[in-house]
C-alpha cells in the first residue's frame, strides 16, 4: 500500500521534471518479469521495524560522517547508491542499497550476495534492469502503482527513497548522514558537469519530500548533515546517546 497522498506527489514530479509516466510503467513492468518471487520484503521488516536505521547519502559531510559511522555498532544500516563505494572503502557494508542502478557495478558485485538491494525502475534505467539478476536478495520499487511483485514505498532520489523505506517499515529512530540537499554536491556523487542544474533541482525536491514525509511518520528523525523541517539536527557526539 502506498503511502497516502503519494499519487499527487508523483504527478508533480513528473510535470516538474518532464518524465514519461508511460514509460517508468514499462521499466516496471520490465523488472516486475525479472524478479523472482522470494522473501525479501520479511527480511527488509525483520532489519528494521523497531530499530534505529542510519540512511547514507553522498553529500559533501560524507566524508566527515564516515569515521564516526566506522565506529558504531549494532544498527541497520540503508545506504544510497551513490555512497556505496566509499563505504565498502572503508569496511563499512550497508544492511540495505537503495539504487536504480546508476552507481558503482563493481560496489554492487562486492555486495550482491550480502545485501538486500531495492532497485527502482524509471524510465531512464530500462537497459540496465537485467543487472538486478545478480542479486541475491532483490525488491523492486516503482514511483507508479505498485504491482505484482512491484513495490512504491514513496521517495524520489534513492537518498529520500531509503528514509521513505525506513519509515514505511517503521523503524523507531532514523538518522541521516551525508544527506545535505543544499547547493553543493559531493564528491561521491559521480555528477557530470552537464547534469549539475537537475542534480541540485533533485536534491531540492527530495528534501521538499522528506519534510512532508515529516508530517506523517511514526518514526522519530534526527540528520547530522543540513538541516532539513521536521527532522531534529544533531552533533556526531550526540550519536550514543540516540542510538542506545
Amino acid at each position: 500500500m502506498m503511502i497516502s497522498g503519494w499519487k499527487a506527489k508523483y504527478a508533480d514530479i513528473l510535470k516538474e521534471f518532464k518524465y514519461d509516466e508511460k514509460k517508468d510503467k514499462e521499466s516496471a513492468i520490465l523488472l516486475d518479469t525479472i524478479l523472482k518471487k522470494s522473501k525479501t520484503i520479511k527480511k527488509i521488516q525483520d532489519l528494521i521495524q523497531g530499530n534505529t536505521v542510519l540512511v547514507i547519502g553522498s553529500g559533501p559531510s560524507l566524508s566527515h560522517a564516515i569515521p564516526k559511522l566506522k565506529k558504531l555498532k549494532r544498527v541497520i544500516i540503508i545506504a544510497a547508491d551513490s555512497s556505496l563505494k566509499p563505504l565498502l572503502e572503508n569496511g563499512i557494508v550497508p544492511d540495505i542499497v537503495v539504487t536504480d542502478l546508476d552507481g558503482d557495478e563493481k560496489s554492487f558485485k562486492k555486495i550482491a550476495k550480502r545485501s538486500i538491494f531495492v532497485v527502482h525502475a524509471h524510465g531512464d534505467n530500462i537497459e540496465k534492469l537485467e543487472f538486478v539478476k545478480k542479486f541475491k536478495n532483490c525488491v523492486g520499487t516503482t514511483q507508479t502503482k505498485p504491482f505484482n511483485k512491484i513495490e512504491n514505498f514513496g521517495g524520489f532520489t534513492d537518498g529520500d527513497r531509503g528514509v521513505f523505506l525506513a519509515s514505511y517499515f517503521e523503524a523507531k529512530k532514523i538518522i541521516l548522514f551525508g544527506m545535505d540537499f543544499g547547493d553543493r554536491i559531493g564528491k561521491f556523487s559521480n555528477t557530470k558537469k552537464s547534469e549539475r542544474k537537475i542534480k541540485l533541482m533533485k536534491l531540492k525536491k527530495g528534501k521538499l519530500l522528506l519534510e512532508w514525509l515529516s508530517t506523517k511518520t511514526k518514526s522519530e528523525l534526527f540528520t547530522t548533515s543540513t538541516s532539513i523541517k521536521g527532522f531534529e539536527k544533531i552533533p556526531y557526539k550526540s550519536l550514543d546517546i540516540i542510538i542506545t
